[in-house]
């Protein structure tokens, strides 16, 4: 009888423990948000991603066994990211995770509690997402991509490798670009005037506005910058293509559309190890820290990257001063 009653412990043990082991994997499980900007069959897009879980990994936070995250993708649809912000939201996720500016705006709108980490946004103070970079004072905080001089440095790169253009177009999208375009177009409008330069500020929310600027440059010293803009960035590989037959210059903020696509030159911040530093203030606000008191972090890594191949079929010559800058150099 005390043999039964043994084994029937045991199987009631047995049975109440994989509901125990789960019940308490339940409560240690966190739950996140991720919200991205760009396509999810983007190849840049899920590099970042990946070295963003990578690093969550690194810090103890297994997707599937101590954390779940819940990844949307935008692909710099308006309409699209506003219904996967509420979402999101909706879900109650311990924090959310915003891929660039119009993502990190449409989520502060449909929360003023649940912690917010931004990556690769511009302008957080003059899109009111923080009070101030020390102290960003609210729910959200992270990790800012570049300041508006970068469209004067550009400027310099383009005039150094395409000496003869006399007419620059800055290229953006009014209804995603950092400040409606006005963040980066300042500065370039200044740059540009006092190198005796004809600055323009393109606008194009389609791929047919796309082609009548870049086609309306061809012939005409123009040159083309195009601006740290989610919305370029998914409609990039149509830029290069016009930029090439329309014979264009043109600079991106990109690196990998050089050596991948055949852009002719870029310079702009390294997004992967961006992205993937925003690993770091997810750890720390699920162990406890609040956003308000994580300061807003600025770039650490910047890219330049050339093609000669490129240049060579604008009929242009790749100085030894942009060889010797550049971290990659496709011949």
């Amino acid at each position: 009888m005390r043999r039964r009653e043994f084994i029937a412990a045991i199987g009631s043990a047995a049975m109440v423990l994989p509901r125990s082991v789960s019940a308490q994997n339940l409560v240690s499980t966190r739950r996140i948000g991720v919200l991205m900007s760009v396509n999810a069959n983007d190849p840049e897009g899920q590099a970042q991603f990946s070295g963003f879980r990578q690093r969550l990994a690194e810090l103890g936070w297994i997707d599937g066994r101590n954390l779940r995250m819940e990844v949307r993708w935008g692909g710099s649809n308006v309409d699209q990211i506003r219904l996967f912000a509420k979402e999101l939201v909706a879900l109650q996720p311990d924090l959310i995770v915003a891929q660039g500016t119009p993502v990190t705006a449409t989520l502060q709108r449909e929360t003023r509690t649940i912690p917010i980490v931004f990556v690769v946004v511009t302008d957080p103070v003059g899109e009111g997402f923080v009070a101030a970079l020390a102290r960003p004072g609210g729910n959200i905080t992270g990790f800012l991509t570049s300041e508006a001089a970068i469209g004067a440095k550009m400027l310099e790169l383009l005039t150094e490798i395409a000496p003869g253009v006399k007419r620059v177009a800055m290229l953006f999208n009014p209804d995603t670009a950092p400040g409606g375009g006005m963040y980066y177009f300042r500065d370039f409008e200044v740059a540009a005037r006092s190198t005796k330069v004809e600055p323009t500020a393109a606008r194009a929310r389609s791929d047919t506005e796309i082609e009548t600027i870049v086609t309306s440059l061809g012939g005409f010293r123009g040159g083309l910058i195009v601006m740290p803009d989610f919305f370029m960035l998914n409609h990039v590989r149509s830029i290069i293509m016009l930029a090439a037959r329309n014979n264009v210059p043109a600079v991106y903020p990109w690196r990998y559309v050089i050596a991948g696509d055949g852009g002719l030159i870029s310079y702009g911040p390294d997004l992967r190890d961006i992205v993937r530093r925003g690993a770091t203030y997810v750890d720390q606000i699920l162990r406890g820290a609040k956003p308000a008191d994580l300061p807003v972090q600025i770039p650490v890594k910047w890219e330049m990257a050339v093609n000669v191949r490129t240049a060579k079929a604008l009929g242009l010559t790749v100085p030894p001063s942009i060889r010797l800058r550049s971290d990659e150099v496709v011949e």
